[in-house]
């Protein structure tokens, strides 16, 4: 893994040049690639470092997502709003997402784990769009890091009782039963605030509205799956007590989920509908990792990578009208078939995505999350069926209001899309939509 930590670390040195930083990304992105052609369970091990299969899916939609980030931040290149500073905190984002997902050791995890909040706390703060920036900053971090503070603790009593982190040769946490619980709930609240799950999801709408573009596609994109990521690697540790748990999470995620839902539908800021859809598919991929079957947790790991490269278009293309049109609003946002009529293909195609339509992952993901859930209890179906209809319900509320109707009489003309544009669109929608032949290997 060295070999893709120090490929990122020497792409810093040339962080005043955006077309070296993008062709470095491309490059790296594709040497990635080959490292998947192996029959280990792990791979490319030393130095505390290693990758198995979830750690190779999880570190190479970062590096695609990132690529996709520095091709859609070309305003910022162009108006130079602190250029360097852009790059800089990105691929020191980009490496710390890189360290946590290949560390082998449980501190090493949750200290990288922990540092991915700096940086995105500077895109926040440095290039957000509106004052309220600073609230949904300090509303990030704060809930982030209170509930990362127990995960520390249980950490270090594993330390102590067991003599070693290292995951996949630690003990587990079943000491006793009443204090295992209380392990329990310690080790998982950080994981489930990140997803984030319905109830301490607050942070999320504030800052994906008010983040820039490149912010809201790495947030949408990859930092939500550090939650689901984290959290199969620490349900391992505490596999009975999970089990005994799992009923109330799938509980809190189904309902949340449908409430959610039908908060999307009454939202008029495209920015917050996109960013409470998040929440509803990750109360799905909760449930899926917290039933902890094969079929829900392969389920659960195919949605995260459908929902990062769906989610991260949406927010570029609506990064695309507000960067003409000025707004967000969906009152002022009407009738773009009539002001753009080339991106309408692209709403189609990612709003169709967005609601789990034949042939994206979205659809292998959440059937085999389906399967995984009504196997577990019968009468999770009218949850999973609530959630199905309202997902479809709000995607195409989206397209319909932002696309129909008659646009605001004091826009006249704009460029409907630029070469770069539609090749952003184009790379997130590709993967999305080809990756489903090779549904084997995606399940396994």
């Amino acid at each position: 893994m060295l070999n893709i930590l120090g490929s990122l670390m020497m792409l810093m040195f040339f962080f005043k040049d955006w077309s070296s930083i993008q062709l470095g990304l491309s490059l790296i992105t594709f040497l990635m690639s080959l490292s998947c052609f192996h029959n280990f369970f792990m791979s490319e091990v030393g130095f505390m470092l290693g990758m198995d299969y979830l750690s190779f899916v999880m570190i190479y939609l970062s590096l695609w997502v990132m690529f996709l980030v520095f091709m859609s931040s070309q305003k910022i290149k162009n108006n130079n709003f602190f250029l360097e500073s852009f790059s800089m905190v990105n691929l020191l984002l980009l490496m710390f997402l890189v360290l946590t997902f290949t560390t082998l050791e449980y501190m090493m995890f949750y200290i990288s784990f922990e540092m991915t909040l700096i940086p995105t706390l500077i895109l926040i703060l440095g290039w957000g769009y509106q004052p309220e920036r600073i609230q949904a900053g300090v509303y990030m971090l704060f809930y982030t890091l209170s509930f990362s503070l127990p995960l520390l603790g249980s950490l270090l009593l594993l330390n102590f009782n067991e003599g070693s982190l290292v995951m996949n040769m630690g003990g587990t946490m079943n000491y006793y039963k009443g204090f295992s619980s209380v392990l329990y709930m310690m080790s998982i609240w950080a994981f489930l605030v990140k997803l984030p799950m319905y109830g301490v999801h607050l942070w999320l709408p504030k800052a994906h509205v008010e983040a820039p573009v490149a912010g809201s596609m790495i947030l949408a994109g990859v930092l939500l799956k550090l939650g689901g990521y984290g959290l199969v690697r620490m349900l391992v540790l505490m596999q009975m007590t999970a089990k005994s748990f799992s009923w109330l999470w799938v509980s809190i995620s189904l309902w949340g989920g449908v409430c959610i839902s039908l908060m999307c539908l009454r939202q008029i800021d495209l920015k917050a509908l996109i960013a409470y859809s998040s929440v509803a598919h990750m109360s799905l991929v909760l449930c899926g990792i917290m039933i902890y079957n094969w079929s829900g947790l392969s389920g659960a790991v195919i949605v995260m990578i459908g929902h990062g490269l769906c989610s991260s278009g949406l927010f570029c293309l609506v990064n695309l009208v507000y960067e003409r049109i000025g707004s967000r609003s969906l009152y002022i946002m009407k009738g773009l078939l009539s002001y753009m009529p080339s991106m309408g293909l692209w709403w189609f195609l990612l709003s169709v995505s967005n609601m789990a339509s034949p042939p994206t992952l979205n659809l292998l993901g959440e059937i085999s999350l389906i399967m995984s859930v009504v196997s577990w209890s019968k009468l999770s179906m009218m949850g999973i069926a609530g959630l199905s209809f309202f997902s479809a319900s709000y995607s195409l509320y989206m397209y319909s209001m932002s696309q129909h109707g008659s646009y605001y009489n004091c826009i006249f003309a704009s460029c409907s899309g630029k070469v770069n544009e539609f090749l952003v669109l184009f790379y997130h929608w590709l993967p999305l939509n080809v990756l489903i032949l090779s549904s084997g290997i995606m399940i396994m």
